[in-house]
């Protein structure tokens, strides 16, 4: 190595000769940390908005905008994943064009969806919450005042989490994990201020209320929450862009890159489409459990199954978030691997991530059901709730393991380009067995609930299965995505 590698060498140099183990580990460590802490973070949001008074109505229009922004936001996501497919394939080629024209051909389709979306949240905010999503009340109109400002900023998150894709895959996973949190860390010291400005709040948060009343910051509550969070994100935005453009032997700004390429285009679009369906399908398989388990096994009188459901779905999240980092991880490795025309390296990188994956979540899962009444305590003490959590957790809990490795080599194929193949086998697996499955269970037979959620279990170890079958196969390779 000498004075004068450029970052798109040194990028090269990490993913295709160093050592694969703990390449893996140096890599991969730092965005797990990131994904960790930004699933804590919005633990923390959402205590600090339930202190509010009359939280109810506030957490309800929470929960509805954050699934109207999560099709937004996975519509960014396709693109930031056929992005990392072409810019690691070109890294590891050497072919520095192709990384500028990939970097900054996605960047500008980001940019057209954040404004279409803005535009959305803008004018249509009051159509979508009480003509799409029915919402009523106190709640619909909490909800459209948020949703109007958090999805009129959606070029926030899009352009952040692009970004972080990115750097990701020029080999700065350390930047890309600093972004992140840096991000999410601006947004906590924002929310005390923006939404309990000059008024009371938890005893913790106490020093906001002098630091707004100097900046002249008033109560927003829970509006507060939502221009928080546009200006948290929009710094590291600003500075990504910024290292972005200055990285030498990097992606360089030119304004010749953000001419309208449309056979790079295509190519986005191609790679990125089922990226997009397969998270819609995650995300629908999520809220038909949450269906079966609010239909079959609770009444109005005994929510105790739903809100046990809802506590661990957020610690599932948890684990989701673990498999995801050390998937991107792995999408790089195995991109820029093709590109270098080193297989066997790039399939090998899969199995590490994953191997990696099943170690921590393994442990985590421990955690879980050891502290289980601890953990679920945290959110609500209710001894049926407990008791649910528990045997929800004592299920499930291990099966995270499997989650992972299947979530991990998905995101290993996709960064060969091979998006289909993934969403092919979730549509199969989800679609075609777990979700009849968990209906036969629940609806048409009426076993207890432990039989559902035997059902999760099995079938994230199934999950699993198939894609180590399909990734053994080594057929992804050859997936061309120019």
């Amino acid at each position: 190595m000498t004075s004068r590698e450029t970052s798109n060498q040194r990028a090269r140099r990490r993913f295709v000769d160093a050592g694969l183990g703990f390449g893996m580990l140096r890599f991969g460590g730092p965005l797990v940390a990131g994904m960790v802490l930004h699933t804590l973070f919005n633990l923390v949001d959402m205590f600090m908005i339930s202190r509010l008074p009359g939280s109810s109505a506030a957490l309800a229009a929470l929960g509805l905008c954050d699934m109207v922004a999560a099709v937004a936001t996975i519509l960014s996501n396709g693109v930031a994943t056929a992005a990392v497919a072409l810019i690691t394939r070109h890294v590891g080629s050497g072919y520095l064009t192709g990384v500028r024209r990939a970097t900054y051909q996605s960047l500008l389709l980001v940019a057209w969806l954040s404004l279409a979306f803005g535009l959305l949240g803008v004018f249509g905010s009051d159509f979508v919450v009480r003509n799409v999503m029915f919402a009523k009340g106190d709640t619909a109109d909490v909800a459209v005042a948020y949703l109007r400002v958090i999805l009129g900023g959606s070029f926030s998150i899009f352009l952040l989490l692009h970004l972080t894709a990115v750097l990701r895959a020029l080999g700065h996973a350390k930047t890309a994990t600093a972004l992140l949190v840096s991000g999410n860390a601006l947004n906590l010291l924002l929310n005390v201020l923006f939404i309990y400005g000059d008024g009371p709040a938890p005893d913790v948060f106490a020093w906001g209320a002098p630091v707004a009343r100097a900046l002249g910051i008033p109560r927003l509550e829970v509006v507060g929450a939502a221009y928080a969070t546009i200006l948290a994100r929009s710094v590291p935005v600003v500075v990504g862009l910024v290292l972005l453009a200055r990285r030498r032997g990097g992606p360089r700004f030119h304004p010749l890159y953000l001419r309208p390429n449309l056979t790079v285009l295509r190519s986005l679009v191609r790679i990125g489409w089922p990226a997009s369906v397969q998270l819609v399908l995650r995300v629908s398989s999520i809220l038909f459990f949450i269906a079966l388990i609010n239909a079959e096994y609770t009444s109005v009188a005994d929510q105790s199954a739903l809100t046990a459901y809802s506590i661990c779905l957020r610690l599932e999240t948890m684990a989701l978030f673990v498999g995801m980092g050390w998937g991107a991880a792995a999408s790089s490795y195995v991109g820029a691997n093709l590109g270098a025309g080193r297989t066997r390296r790039a399939k090998h990188a899969g199995y590490v991530a994953a191997a990696y994956n099943l170690a921590m979540m393994l442990a985590l899962g421990a955690l879980y059901i050891r502290y289980s009444d601890a953990i679920l305590g945290f959110f609500d003490s209710s001894p049926s709730v407990l008791a649910i959590g528990h045997e929800y957790l004592t299920i499930v809990a291990f099966s995270y393991a499997f989650l992972g490795v299947g979530v991990v080599l998905s995101q290993a194929m996709t960064g060969a380009g091979a998006t289909l193949s993934s969403l092919v086998l979730d549509t199969l697996t989800l679609g075609g067995v777990i979700l009849p499955a968990a209906y036969v269970v629940a609806a048409t037979l009426d076993l207890p609930r432990e039989s559902l959620f035997w059902v999760i279990a099995l079938g994230n170890v199934g999950s699993a299965l198939v894609y180590a079958l399909y990734y053994g196969t080594g057929a992804f390779l050859r997936k061309q995505v120019a």
